[in-house]
């Protein structure tokens, strides 16, 4: 259940701390008092949480101070749209429609100043994808790039494992990376090349984390499709807290050894 008082609005937190530090408002709180400062809904539910604060010791001047900080601390708290955006790919062209994938994948890698993290399930023509990130690479030739991408065995292929890997790792630095250009480095779980098909797994995560701070978390794959033409939602945060658990995460999996290096 929600503290009562946090659901008060910064006007009525400060309107309480000015009646009670002006001596116009003091225990025993009740709502008929309290309505004169705060909306009716809410007075039964404060005056009972008020008094409670009270019985602790709690004097109107210190209980005034109390309230302005919260007052204070939900002022300053950003907004659900200011720390996260909505992007979408599809038909339409309304004014109103969130930003396309590709414009924001396309923006983040040129941003990019310490650290990108890249994970995809599908990529396919690789080469315009991830043209804006092969060029800030070499723009900044200390950008640390991991790339965590799916290796499948295919139906029927019975080749080793390493021989998969091997093919898959030819196939991306000649089609699906810009040619010329740096090349990142590139994670797999070797699960999904397994012989034993029964313990067959995929990488089927789709993110990217810029400089442990901003992550776009998205349905889209790293394909032309994907990024310009497929009915595709995410979300864009800046959570420097959200960014640096998921790259914890990958990091963990490969020192656990539980995802590999392809490149």
């Amino acid at each position: 259940m929600k503290e009562p008082l946090l659901s008060l609005t910064p006007g009525e937190l400060r309107d309480l701390a000015g009646a009670l530090e002006a001596g116009r408002l003091d225990a025993p709180y009740t709502a008929l008092r309290l309505q004169q400062f705060i909306n009716r809904e809410s007075a039964n539910a404060a005056a009972t949480s008020l008094d409670e604060i009270a019985s602790r010791g709690c004097t109107p001047q210190a209980l005034a101070r109390l309230l302005t900080l919260v007052a204070v601390g939900a002022e300053q708290r950003p907004l659900l749209e200011d720390v996260v955006h909505l992007v979408a790919t599809g038909p339409g062209t309304s004014e109103r429609q969130p930003r396309p994938t590709a414009v924001v994948v396309s923006d983040l890698f040129r941003g990019a100043e310490k650290s990108v993290i890249v994970a995809g399930y599908s990529v396919h023509q690789g080469q315009s994808v991830f043209r804006d990130l092969a060029h800030r690479m070499e723009e900044l030739p200390e950008l640390k790039v991991r790339l965590y991408l799916d290796i499948q065995r295919g139906n029927g292929d019975t080749s080793l494992p390493d021989e998969i890997v091997r093919r898959f790792s030819y196939r991306f630095r000649t089609t699906q990376w810009p040619s010329g250009k740096p090349i990142p480095a590139v994670y797999y779980d070797p699960r999904s090349v397994a012989a034993d098909r029964s313990q067959a797994s995929a990488l089927h995560a789709k993110c990217v984390i810029i400089d442990s701070e901003r992550l776009f978390v998205s349905s889209a794959n790293f394909t032309e499709a994907a990024q310009q033409r497929n009915i595709e939602l995410g979300l864009l945060l800046n959570s420097e807290a959200l960014a640096s658990r998921i790259e914890k995460f990958f990091g963990e999996l490969v020192t656990k050894q539980l995802l590999k290096r392809a490149i």
